[in-house]
């Protein structure tokens, strides 16, 4: 029973089997008859990727590594001052804490902020001063299909400009540069969350241009979150420091007016006492604006003290240096990826083509 059951199956497969290598070697020999077709398209497209390969420009990466040093609000002696100072009414800044770390950092540096910034940045190149969006329009040769367009034949990007008085083509220019770099050749990473090492990586067909995007837009996020981190207590800083230098001229004035009422006196009847009186006055005056301006000076050193701990320090690790990394398609590697993807392709067109006819007919 169980031998009558298997032996047609064993058949069965054995039938499959065999009609598979039929079909294999009926398309071996059908395809053996286009050889010169697929030989032919294997070479065209051959040439292609060999030409694509010889034309095709290089790619430049620029590559710096920063690290992000925080120093950490805690306990010790700062700490309790800090206290002190709050319970007297002073505010001293506090720290924001970890709002443009790691992740958001990285955000922050691919933002269309920081781009603008970086491509309206001042470069040097071969004794020439110029914006980096401007380099970047020269050696991209943009300005040739600008020519034919009045609004943006005289077109250009002047060192350190006023953003307010852009013209609509100057911002259209500006965003769509922008944006294709953010999308295609600007790289930040992080190798490990808990490593605060970050890495920007700016490709280009200029090497100049790469290095010095690459350099410019980590000097920017540098100032721009030196700033932002340290905004409120450099806000204090400097009201406590306008407040000693008011205090100190008001002290001046009245050590100036306590000497000038004295000479008014010399000499004076002690019987008239009544003309020693701006004289007193004056020597209050002093003494007030004494006890001010050393509680003030106490209270705006503690604040330097809080600025530069909160003040987080950027210490490059590696910069790019030329001549930079050169990424390119190799021409023997193009012409015989070329060549064999033109060939496969032929072959499915001819394997499907012959298909199509069959059932059709």
């Amino acid at each position: 029973m169980v031998d009558q059951n298997n032996t047609p199956q064993i058949d069965n497969d054995e039938i499959s089997l065999k009609e598979l290598v039929l079909k294999i070697k009926e398309w071996y020999q059908f395809l053996l008859t286009k050889w010169k077709l697929i030989v032919l398209a294997g070479i065209i497209g051959g040439l292609i990727g060999f030409t694509y390969a010889y034309f095709q420009k290089p790619t430049y990466k620029a590559v710096l590594t920063f690290a992000m040093e925080e120093e950490k609000s805690g306990g010790g002696g700062l700490s309790g001052a800090l206290g002190l100072a709050s319970t007297l009414g002073i505010d001293l800044g506090s720290s924001a804490g970890g709002a443009f770390s790691g992740a958001n950092l990285i955000e922050l540096m691919k933002s269309r902020r920081l781009v603008d910034k970086t491509l309206l940045s001042p470069i040097e190149v071969n004794g020439k001063v110029q914006s980096l969006i401007e380099y970047y329009i020269t050696f991209n040769e943009l300005k040739k299909d600008w020519d034919e367009n009045p609004n943006l034949k005289s077109l250009n990007f002047p060192i350190d400009p006023d953003r307010s008085k852009f013209t609509l083509q100057q911002d259209s220019i500006l965003k769509n540069i922008a944006i294709e770099i953010i999308k295609t050749d600007l790289i930040i990473s992080q190798k490990d969350k808990k490593v605060s090492i970050l890495s920007i990586e700016m490709n280009s067909t200029n090497e100049v241009f790469a290095k010095f995007f690459c350099e410019t837009i980590a000097k920017e996020t540098s100032e721009y979150y030196v700033d932002i981190k340290s905004k409120k207590s450099k806000m204090n800083v400097d009201i406590l420091q306008h407040q000693a230098d008011s205090i100190r001229t008001e002290l001046n004035n009245a050590i100036s007016g306590v000497a000038a009422a004295t000479d008014n006196v010399f000499n004076l009847n002690s019987a008239l006492n009544v003309k020693r009186a701006p004289s007193a006055r004056r020597q209050v005056d002093v003494q007030a604006n004494t006890a001010i301006l050393t509680q003030l000076v106490g209270n705006l050193e503690l604040a330097k003290v809080t600025l530069r701990k909160e003040t987080p320090l950027i210490q490059i690790i590696d910069r790019p240096i030329f001549p930079l990394e050169k990424e390119k398609v190799g021409k023997l590697k193009s012409l015989v990826l070329g060549g064999f993807l033109a060939g496969f392709l032929t072959v499915l067109y001819l394997v499907f083509s012959s298909l199509y006819k069959k059932l059709i007919a």
